[in-house]
């Protein structure tokens, strides 16, 4: 057992509203995925990511369900009433609910976890933001979930989290031709990096889309995951490493 506690990061513009994104102290599983991994993907131990989630969900939001999906790279958005059972998980990437006793749950290993909260209608929601489902519109679509629910974006708001960050990813030319395809505005993402590379900001990108979806505020962390390997776990660390696994961290918000 860890004798380090949980630890879970806050935004202001949440902070009457149970959430955290959690970083990999405090946990319970051993090796290169030491920690708090939440990731059953993973090719850990499914008993210790099980007790992982309940720390993180503990640490956040005693006494709540955790509710999460099969994440896809998608932009599909889930509206969660009730629990489902975690083998029958549907493939989305992002969830909103307005219901009570319920917490949020996605996972990342340097895609964007994205919280929302419509604080006045009582409407949550949670987007996982890699690149493929940030262009594709996944947090449009979870902002429109959560206004089916009686949210107005006008009153949204929503934090970005860890993320993998700009100086820490490394993208080719046809990587960049996918986002000036969509406006040629989009070059301020992209810095200039080794010939024929670029350095992509995933957060201020999907900060971006977030902003002119017109909601409230927005919120980013400016926490690198890639450069962190003992807070945060990362795809693209363990790739570079020649890790065989990685894990996942969590980030919850609830409406308790």
């Amino acid at each position: 057992m860890s004798p380090e506690p949980v630890e879970a990061i806050r935004a202001s513009l949440l902070d009457d509203v149970a959430h955290g994104f959690l970083t990999r102290q405090g946990g319970v599983s051993t090796g290169e995925l030491a920690g708090l991994n939440c990731g059953p993907g993973s090719g850990d131990n499914l008993a210790l990511v099980s007790e992982n989630r309940a720390r993180a969900v503990a640490a956040v939001a005693p006494g709540t369900r955790l509710v999460t999906v099969y994440q896809v790279h998608s932009p599909r958005c889930m509206t969660v009433t009730e629990p489902w059972p975690e083998d029958k998980r549907p493939e989305a990437d992002a969830l909103v609910t307005d219901r009570p006793g319920l917490v949020l749950g996605i996972v990342t290993a340097d895609c964007a976890p994205v919280l929302l909260a419509d604080h006045e209608a009582g409407v949550i929601g949670a987007s996982h933001a890699g690149w493929r489902g940030a262009i594709a519109g996944v947090t449009d679509q979870t902002i429109a979930a959560m206004e089916a629910l009686g949210a107005n974006r006008g009153r949204i708001v929503s934090a970005v989290g860890p993320c993998i960050a700009q100086e820490s990813y490394e993208v080719d030319e046809s990587f960049r031709d996918r986002f000036l395809s969509e406006t040629i505005e989009n070059h301020r993402f992209f810095s200039h990096g080794a010939p024929g590379h670029w350095q992509f900001d995933l957060e201020a990108y999907v900060a971006h889309r977030l902003r002119i979806a017109g909601i409230a505020a927005v919120e980013t962390r400016g926490e690198d995951t890639y450069a962190q390997p003992q807070r945060f776990y990362s795809f693209r660390r363990s790739t570079h490493r020649g890790e065989p696994a990685y894990g996942r961290q969590i980030s919850l918000i609830a409406k308790v």
